[in-house]
């Protein structure tokens, strides 16, 4: 982690929101537990309840006692960090507000000078992002209006518009109150020890970069897979779907990680520039090759749940082949499978070896039963298993596979950080490596707009809850 940052305070849009209550608060006061925040910040959540700052605290504290009861038994603790929490009462969409938030950042800071760098989360709708941000620049809060040797900042979580169009607007907008160096567009994805190791694994072990290719390795299948279902998210899920929700960041970040380029340095800005790149040369989809190459699917009982459509047509399943078109990858599958009512809630990467070019141990086919791999598993253990071919003891020669596996909880002692410790925290000490950079963006829009555009009128195939999707899957490994 970082060191401790600057005194700032942060404000959070949407403080009643399910993501502050279950994410945000908690990460807060766990920092400000581990002595990582600044000595002195102060946390002002903005809503549209009419709280004072003392019912406020009070309904912080009655959340995480009931979300998080071991949390808060250090009373005095909490209370301290109670302490630092303010409130004020705006619609999103009101100037008024806005006014309001002025005053209180500005005068009720005291000595403590925790007005001059401000940290803006916007935890709220994504649709509500460009209303939030035309007030703050408004009302004197975007980044221009920052005196000399102060900051000011902004998190906007995804999805990041809901199309390539929306997404450059989005910017735009953004880009008007604050730089690009001062916008921290956050996927908790990335913020996960295993996929922060995916680099260092692969290019601080030299046994592996340099069979990472198109000469050694056969396919790679990213899966995103959850054993529930939308939940109580129909409303969201009816505007989102599958693509917008998972494919356009988690997925497509995921593959920029195991795919892309070594960077020139460890600086944030050659890191992101090899994922841009990568991005750039995925393959794009048309009519043509949609059928071999793109299906989606709908679970069974989904135009039942809460707010959606008797009868929707919204995807909450994927499984896509994608190619890069580059001189590492050229012609070698991606495969992506993500979904909700599926077998089992995991995620991971696997990387599969070709075959050696002569099978002396066995039939032919049985070189898909032992074929190298390297699976990167990030939920819900967290753990890199190798598997390889070895004989089966007894006399005939046969062959099985076997695994060497590493797992963080045996390996290293837990330090009980989370993605949003780690990316608060990186968004206060201006660290963007793990945040997605605007051209990163709008290329995965472009993308997922390909996708959507090549199956336009298509409605997804249904399939069984707690199955691995449609049948017609299949046809695309």
């Amino acid at each position: 982690m970082p060191q401790k940052p600057d005194n700032c305070t942060i404000v959070i849009f949407g403080a009643h929101s399910d993501l502050a209550a279950r994410k945000l608060f908690p990460a807060l006061y766990e920092l400000a537990l581990w002595g990582k925040l600044p000595d002195e910040y102060r946390i002002v959540g903005v809503g549209r309840a009419a709280l004072s700052h003392e019912e406020f605290r009070s309904k912080v504290q009655e959340k995480m006692a009931g979300l998080f009861p071991e949390a808060i038994r250090n009373k005095e603790a909490f209370a301290a960090f109670s302490a630092r929490l303010f409130y004020v009462r705006a619609d999103f969409a009101d100037r008024e507000g806005y006014d309001l938030l002025h005053e209180e950042l500005m005068e009720g800071s005291g000595e403590s000078g925790t007005s001059r760098n401000l940290l803006f989360y916007l935890a709220t709708p994504p649709a509500l992002a460009p209303v939030i941000v035309r007030n703050l620049q408004l009302a004197g809060l975007g980044e221009n209006n920052a005196s000399p040797g102060s900051w000011r900042k902004i998190i906007v979580e995804k999805p990041y518009g809901s199309n390539l169009q929306t997404a450059r607007e989005l910017n735009s907008v953004i880009g008007e109150a604050f730089n690009e160096e001062r916008i921290f567009r956050i996927d908790h994805y990335l913020g996960k020890e295993t996929v922060q190791n995916i680099m260092v694994f692969r290019f601080s072990n030299g046994i592996f970069e340099p069979l990472w290719n198109r000469q050694n390795i056969a396919n790679v299948a990213i899966t995103i897979a959850e054993e529930f279902g939308i939940r109580d998210r129909g409303a969201f899920y009816e505007e989102a779907g599958l693509l917008r929700d998972i494919v356009q960041n988690h997925a497509l970040q995921l593959l920029a990680s195991v795919a892309m380029e070594p960077p020139v340095d460890f600086s944030a800005e050659s890191v992101r520039d090899e994922k841009a790149k990568l991005l750039r040369s995925i393959r794009h989809f048309n009519p043509e090759s949609a059928p071999q190459t793109i299906v989606l699917g709908q679970y069974e009982g989904y135009r039942t749940e809460k707010n959606v459509a008797s009868d929707s047509t919204v995807e909450t399943f994927a499984a896509i082949k994608f190619f890069v078109d580059n001189w590492r990858w050229k012609d070698v599958p991606f495969y992506v499978k993500a979904g909700k009512n599926l077998a089992e809630t995991v995620t991971e990467i696997v990387i599969t070896f070709k075959c050696p070019p002569q099978n002396y141990f066995g039939p032919a086919e049985s070189c898909s039963y032992t074929a190298n791999q390297v699976i990167l598993r990030i939920q819900p253990e967290e753990t890199i298993a190798i598997k390889f071919g070895a004989k089966r003891p007894g006399e005939a020669v046969i062959t099985d596979p076997v695994y060497m596996k590493f797992d963080y909880k045996t390996s290293f002692a837990a330090v009980g950080a989370t993605p949003y410790h780690r990316l608060l925290l990186d968004a206060m000490a201006g660290e963007q490596m793990n945040f997605i950079r605007q051209d990163s963006v709008e290329y995965s829009w472009a993308i997922v707009d390909a996708i959507r555009d090549a199956v336009k009128g298509q409605s997804p195939e249904p399939y069984p809850v707690h199955s691995w999707g449609p049948e017609s899957v299949q046809g695309i490994y």
